[in-house]
């Protein structure tokens, strides 16, 4: 008997291709997806969607604006009947349509379609925590918008946070990528049971087996044990102002310091400008967007250590696989399963330059360290967090919302 598994997503970003295609693979189980037919609407700037070689099917919908203001798809019931799914698993904002549509959901319901709901989750309170929260800036946009302070800001969070409670009680099961998220979706009567964390993952084992084959290559840049690298797209939440900022203060102590920059977005002039105004036009290298592993996985080999400052990603988990210690920020909660303080890597405080350099001083000043934080990323990657620890959770969910009636058999690791 085939379990079949909607996705509805704002698009396809190469990293999760990869999971639906390794899940699609498993016997017993069909994986389909749900994405707009044009760029999506949910989608942060710079984001590379990837849908060439594909194992799964896809449905491209027109999205639309629904009167409560966030996005939903045209003939999505018509495409769900045609489908026909034993689970849709979706997120925000998509999820909000059942709570504004509580008829389309009973429809789904009726037809016995169990729903799972996948986030991270972020930018949300723990429930009677609301302005708490709101007041404490813990509401961020990738164009660092939406400050606190207005009453009228205020009203509309704690609004959404009502729906919030409405919409997570829809689903059968839940899909978190933090730990946190056991606390926080608790918060609002979620029964414990009913919630897997995921973690996130790139294909890890590409990733490893592109370091492996690497090592043997030529280098691309000379031997330099100053060299620091960040990956990720060029918008304001990614705060690479703050490691510009750092190795203005870094550059008299190290000169030889560099930083390699892989991503393109709308901050990429802005930062350039910056790099002219330290005067660090011959330490910066904006590489651009860089797609192929094997490239990027070059890059990050010959680098010292990965910084994120700002809001993260899967770079992390991507510079873990090529064994490289961490430096970041504590932002949407992934990082914190990843970069453990002092032994792979170092956290320091959000927006603080000055504490990101001190950071940097002390790794930059033991080689040893550099070498050692970064084997224990490796093993992280190997043995905890990786694509096959991912999808063991997305195989439990799926059958614990069905009451195992599929019998999924969770794959077993190559690690």
């Amino acid at each position: 008997m085939m379990l079949k598994v909607l996705f509805v997503q704002g698009g396809l970003p190469a990293y999760f291709k990869f999971i639906l295609n390794r899940m699609n693979g498993i016997p017993g189980l069909e994986i389909m997806e749900i994405i707009p037919s044009g760029k999506g609407s949910t989608l942060g700037a710079g984001v590379k969607e990837d849908g060439a070689n594909v194992s799964f099917k896809i449905y491209r919908l027109e999205e639309y604006k629904a009167w409560y203001g966030k996005s939903f798809f045209k003939n999505f019931e018509a495409t769900v009947l045609e489908a026909d799914p034993a689970i849709i698993v979706l997120g925000w904002p998509y999820m909000m349509h059942f709570a504004f549509n509580p008829v389309l959901y009973f429809r789904m319901k009726s037809k016995g379609i169990k729903i799972i709901h996948r986030d991270i989750p972020f930018n949300t309170p723990v429930f009677g925590k609301t302005i708490q929260y709101y007041r404490q800036n813990l509401n961020r946009q990738e164009n660092m918008e939406g400050e606190p302070g207005s009453f009228t800001g205020l009203m509309a969070f704690m609004a959404l946070t009502l729906i919030r409670s409405i919409y997570f009680r829809m689903a059968d099961a839940h899909l978190y990528y933090t730990d946190e998220s056991r606390e926080i979706i608790g918060s609002y009567g979620i029964a414990q049971n009913t919630i897997f964390v995921s973690a996130n993952s790139p294909d890890t084992d590409m990733l490893l087996g592109v370091n492996e084959k690497i090592q043997l290559e030529p280098r691309l840049l000379p031997i330099n044990q100053f060299r620091l690298i960040h990956i990720g797209r060029l918008v304001k939440w990614k705060r690479v102002d703050l490691i510009l900022t750092a190795m203005s203060q870094l550059k008299n102590d190290f000169p030889s310091i560099e930083l390699l920059i892989a991503g393109f977005g709308p901050d990429e002039d802005a930062l350039k400008d910056q790099v002219k105004s330290l005067g660090l036009e011959k330490a910066v290298k904006f590489l651009g967007g860089i797609y192929e592993p094997d490239l990027l996985g070059r890059y990050l080999n010959e680098s010292a250590i990965y910084i994120l400052a700002g809001m993260g990603g899967l770079s992390i988990n991507d510079a873990m696989c090529f064994a490289k210690p961490v430096i970041c920020s504590e932002a949407d909660g992934t990082e914190k399963r990843l970069v453990r303080e002092g032994f792979n890597g170092y956290y320091f405080k959000n927006g603080d330059a000055t504490e990101l350099a001190k950071k940097i001083r002390i790794l930059f000043s033991d080689p040893e360290k550099i070498k050692l934080f970064g084997f224990r990323s490796h093993e992280i990657i190997k043995n905890e967090i990786n694509i096959h620890t991912v999808i063991d959770q997305y195989i439990s969910a799926f059958n614990f919302a069905t009451n195992n009636a599929y019998l999924l058999t969770v794959p077993e690791s190559k690690n």
